[in-house]
């Protein structure tokens, strides 16, 4: 810790107001917006050892945001001081290093920090102490002009969320969900930001259910397709792009699915850690979260459906074409008969000596002909 965050914490423990961050002090916090000012893209932040994964530091005080640019160790050091306040840090893929300095500051535990920085975690909430930690699977619709057996349709990250008595940290990976418009509106709603970390953690949950609900409309447009194009008698249907979308859908199944346990235990009477009014909230997320379950477990119906469809179609076509081919061959036997009976070479032949047996034999393979492909072209095998 720095001389200057030490005679601060100092001036905040002994004096009456809780610290400020000074005009001089050096920035540290990234910006949160997408766009500039002036509505040019943000130049990216660079990768690679010794960035910061730092986006965003806020204190909120009675569900305002206070004013200046605040580090997160001062900012916990207020809001400790405020009878309402708590800190909200925002993290995009943050080191190792950077995050044990963070955990130290908020006393998170070993274990959940090992899993905020690999970010392999299915969706799941645990209790560390006084902390909340809770994991969530982002997901984003990935726009393509067709369907292809490489096409990316769904794009998926994670957001971890340590929720503390005075604090939020969101570590974000992946760019599957942004958090700055979260952030823009939630600063807009005081009644709702005044609950403290528990209306951010329902903000940010509220926003990957939505972006859930957007995917699965848009999947639901991409099985239309898939579905016309198979039983599109002009279309090939390459069961490649069947087997492409169900993988899709099982990596968007594997993010909405495993959420359902962890919001049915922020949403149940018996927890009493989140405030009454911020559970109804998170119930109506539980409603849009039950709705998009039920949705993806009907589109893996139809995918199956529609797969199972395709194969059948891919056997009936087989067996059409070997009847074409057995019709083709009961022909061509016909004149393989006569002619294999005709070249014989026996001395006593009833047509041999006759004027018209060669025209005759002409006109019986003929007529013979004729008459199978008429029979064939009847019972459809032609």
């Amino acid at each position: 810790m720095t001389d200057r965050v030490a005679r601060d914490r100092s001036a905040g423990q002994n004096g009456d107001r809780a610290p400020r961050p000074r005009a001089w002090a050096a920035p540290v916090r990234a910006m949160s917006r997408i766009l500039n000012a002036d509505g040019s893209p943000r130049t990216p932040r660079p990768a690679g050892p010794g960035r910061s994964g730092i986006v965003d530091c806020g204190l909120y005080v009675d569900g305002e945001r206070q004013p200046g640019e605040w580090h997160y160790a001062d900012a916990l050091a207020a809001a400790r001081q405020e009878r309402n306040g708590f800190v909200w840090l925002g993290l995009h893929e943050p080191e190792l290093d950077e995050m044990t300095a963070i955990a130290a500051t908020f006393g998170l535990h070993e274990l959940a920090v090992e899993d905020a920085v690999k970010a392999e975690q299915r969706p799941k909430l645990e209790r560390f102490g006084e902390v909340v930690f809770l994991v969530l699977r982002t997901a984003r619709y990935c726009e393509h002009t067709e369907l292809t057996e490489n096409s990316e349709v769904v794009e998926t990250g994670q957001v971890m969320l340590f929720i503390g008595p005075n604090f939020l940290i969101s570590v974000r990976h992946g760019d599957a969900c942004r958090l700055s418009p979260v952030r823009a509106d939630l600063e807009a709603k005081r009644d709702l930001l005044e609950h403290g970390p528990w209306a951010v953690a329902y903000a940010v949950t509220d926003r990957v259910v939505d972006l859930y609900l957007e995917v699965a409309d848009r999947l639901e447009d991409d099985l239309d397709v898939l579905e016309a194009d198979v039983f599109d008698r002009q279309s090939s249907g390459r069961i490649q792009r069947i087997y492409q979308m169900k993988r899709e859908l099982v990596e968007f199944k594997r993010a909405v699915v495993p959420l359902q346990r962890p919001l049915l235990t922020l949403t149940s009477q018996v927890n009493r850690e989140v405030p009454q009014e911020v559970r109804r909230y998170f119930r109506d997320v539980q409603d849009h979260l039950s709705r998009t379950v039920e949705q993806v477990n009907s589109y893996d119906d139809l995918l199956n459906s529609i797969l199972q469809a395709r194969l059948a179609q891919v056997t009936v076509d087989q067996n059409n074409d070997m009847r074409k081919i057995a019709a083709w061959a009961a022909i061509g036997a016909v004149w393989t008969a006569i002619a294999g009976i005709y070249g014989m070479n026996f001395k006593y032949m009833p047509e041999l000596s006759w004027t018209y047996g060669y025209p005759g034999v002409w006109a019986l393979m003929l007529v013979s002909s004729f008459t199978l492909y008429r029979l064939f072209r009847r019972n459809g095998w032609l």
